[in-house]
């Protein structure tokens, strides 16, 4: 057979194209299901839209102006995808070893709180301790609150769908109680938050742009963990581990380890998550932190196959999505909530569409090794 390069056949002669084939066969599945789930959910949306007399053609015309249609629009979707990236992370990292873990929710919140309380308690220190110290206090919060659902799930065998989604639950709570109690500004009197961060302690915009820093960091946290679960003998471990757990543990895998390890790392990033929502966008820890990231994160990481890569351009697309709320609800008269339903359509289409996986032959590889 021919050389390859990068992994695609070099040459399509008489025997490259099976080969070709056979290359696009063990990719294609990973996109073509998820787009098909795409395009089925927004038809369904579009039923549910007709049936309340609304235009669907009129509805994805606003979503697309309101999310995509201006540079003022598009730095809009940056701004909501950057907690978006993060917060998909946590899904998608304990999905590598077959864990469901879907309350990351939880974690931003309490990593929202940690990091205000953190910006309060050295408020007088050089902006970079602080704000360095309020990531590190965000990401342990959040970090341990999700590491304690993995060590649930492997040392006591606790569903680790349901603990997590609890734990949400309880985290909301924890947060609502602090905030309104310990932590409360004395001056925050209809909106019970913390004491504001001073303007030094704040994290600004990238340049040209009105997208704050937390873009970038979200962009870097993907990249980094592809490469933590693609390059590394970790990322390997936990490949291995999430096919078959049994099989992992008698080639004397520390299966444990690597559960509590890859979930607390997920928290650590729906923590920071939620330190970035309150350095760079709230300015304090008050009840806007539960705005939903963590649920919308679910369907971002089930959308993009748990690639941390493929997160990117699909939390762009979920966060503009999001931003087109408020235009759709002053154009068309529809509560702005109605982007919360295609939401949740597209999350029900694509978890059926789980089960398609493998059922083609079109996306069989064997079948192209066959005709050669």
């Amino acid at each position: 057979m021919s050389d390859t390069v990068a992994g695609a056949p070099a040459t399509f002669g008489a025997k490259g194209y099976p080969a070709a084939l056979e290359w696009v066969a063990r990719r294609a599945e990973a996109f073509v299901i998820p787009i098909v789930a795409l395009i089925v959910g927004m038809v369904l949306f579009s039923l549910f839209i007709l049936a309340v007399g609304k235009s669907p053609i009129q509805l994805y015309e606003t979503m697309w102006r309101g999310g995509f249609g201006s540079w003022f629009s598009v730095q809009n979707s940056l701004s909501r995808a950057a907690p978006l990236l993060l917060a998909a992370l946590c899904v998608a990292l304990p999905a590598r070893l077959g864990l469901v873990v879907i309350g990351g929710e939880g974690a931003i919140v309490l990593g929202g709180v940690a990091a205000a309380a953190a910006g309060t308690a050295f408020s007088g220190a050089p902006s970079f301790i602080v704000i360095l110290v309020m990531g590190v206090a965000g990401m342990a919060a959040g970090g341990i609150w999700i590491g304690a659902v993995g060590a649930l799930r492997h040392y006591r065998a606790v569903n680790e769908t349901i603990s997590s989604l609890l734990m949400a639950n309880i985290a909301i709570a924890l947060m609502n109680q602090l905030v309104e109690g310990p932590l409360r500004d004395p001056a925050s009197l209809n909106k019970p938050s913390t004491q504001p961060l001073a303007d030094i302690y704040r994290i600004g915009n990238m340049p040209g742009m009105e997208v704050h820093w937390g873009l970038a960091v979200g962009v870097v946290a993907c990249v980094l963990s592809w490469v933590l679960i693609e390059k590394t003998r970790w990322g390997f471990a936990a490949r291995i581990a999430g096919g078959n757990v049994r099989a992992a543990q008698v080639q004397g895998l520390a299966v444990g380890s690597l559960i509590v390890g890859f979930t607390g790392l997920a928290g650590a990033f729906a923590g920071l998550a939620g330190m970035l929502e309150v350095a760079a966008v709230q300015g304090s820890a008050n009840a806007s932190l539960a705005a939903g990231y963590g649920y919308t994160g679910i369907l971002v990481a089930f959308l993009a196959r748990h690639n941390p890569l493929a997160i990117i351009p699909v939390a762009f697309l979920l966060g503009g999505i999001d931003a087109s709320g408020g235009l759709i609800q002053r154009r068309m008269d529809l509560p702005d909530a109605t982007v919360l339903v295609l939401q949740g359509m597209l999350f029900v289409v694509i978890l059926f569409s789980e089960t398609l996986y493998g059922r083609f032959k079109a996306f069989n590889p064997d079948l192209w090794q066959r005709s050669r």
